[in-house]
């Protein structure tokens, strides 16, 4: 992900998508809205703590077709991992 512009751009293997931020409330989520997707369509990341265990907890919202729930949700996995690999979890 980077900032350019007030624009955000997402990168998956060489391919970029532009994203515009639609809501965000300081350490707890942000929205954003792919441009020239439809007007209800929406990513977003948001950040919670569990009160059981007190871990931080990362929900992913994206929409998806029906077709398309399993590819994305691998999409996202495979993210999230690379995430923590780069971050050394």
């Amino acid at each position: 992900m980077e900032d350019r512009d007030g624009k955000f751009y997402f990168g998956w293997n060489g391919t970029y998508e532009e994203a515009d931020v639609q809501e965000q409330e300081t350490e707890s989520f942000i929205r954003f809205h792919w441009t020239g997707a439809p007007k209800d369509e929406f990513f977003e990341f948001r950040i919670d703590k569990s009160e059981i265990t007190n871990q931080t907890i990362l929900i992913i919202t994206d929409f998806a077709e029906k077709r398309e729930i399993k590819d994305q949700t691998q999409l996202w996995d495979y993210q999230v991992k690379d995430l923590f690999h780069r971050l050394g979890n």
